[in-house]
């Protein structure tokens, strides 16, 4: 049965154990020892090693695993968690593929019917709280590729570029009223006379009125 009976009496130091563990030389074989110089002396600490055997981290003989050794990229190891729990808690997955979104209540009746009855309630509990507390340390949220823009994002976006582009044109007052401003155009002329050379007053008398009269 792909359930794990490992749990923890108290939860409340899950994320500083699995946080010490990235910055820690993977033993060679996970002591009682290695834990406590890890700055887990408790002996409700002890519980860590069942755990971490029951998560695929440990062989049975306390060994580290490869899923420890990828553990220990900073990069994806709430990812590994992930997955190490969703293999240890196979069983209710298997009953709702969004367990990790079930309350701690919600997990405790669950595991009540897939043990059929076989431990207590308080064990239940503490076997809730244990996986609700490594469900919040992992990473459970898929990680989204910033590099990539989705086709039909990409279409409406175009699409609503050109549309705001149509409606700026029509409503730019220097291009829609164009016409308008064309049609109430004033155009002055700057007319430029060379009188000729001339000692009679007649002539230019009459110059300056053949120009009032085509001109005015």
């Amino acid at each position: 049965m792909a359930l794990m009976s490992s749990y923890l009496l108290t939860t409340k130091n899950v994320e500083p154990f699995f946080n010490s563990l990235i910055t820690a030389k993977a033993p060679e074989t996970f002591t009682q020892k290695f834990l406590e110089n890890l700055e887990f002396k408790s002996t409700n600490d002890r519980l860590y090693i069942s755990l971490l055997k029951g998560l695929g981290f440990l062989d049975p003989n306390g060994t580290p695993t490869e899923r420890y050794f990828a553990f220990l990229d900073q990069s994806k190891s709430k990812q590994v968690l992930v997955e190490a729990v969703k293999e240890a808690y196979g069983d209710l997955f298997a009953t709702n593929i969004k367990a990790n979104e079930l309350s701690a209540q919600d997990v405790k009746n669950k595991l009540r019917t897939l043990t059929q009855g076989k431990n207590s309630d308080k064990v239940l509990s503490l076997m809730a709280n244990t996986f609700r507390a490594l469900v919040d340390y992992g990473e459970w949220s898929p990680v989204k590729k910033t590099d990539e823009k989705p086709v039909t994002s990409a279409i409406v976006g175009e699409k609503k570029e050109k549309e705001a582009m149509t409606t700026l044109a029509t409503n730019d007052p220097d291009e829609g009223s164009m016409g308008a401003k064309l049609k109430g155009t004033q155009l002055h002329y700057n007319i430029q006379i060379h009188l000729p050379e001339s000692r009679d007053q007649a002539v230019y008398d009459a110059l300056f009125r053949s120009l009032r009269t085509h001109l005015f």
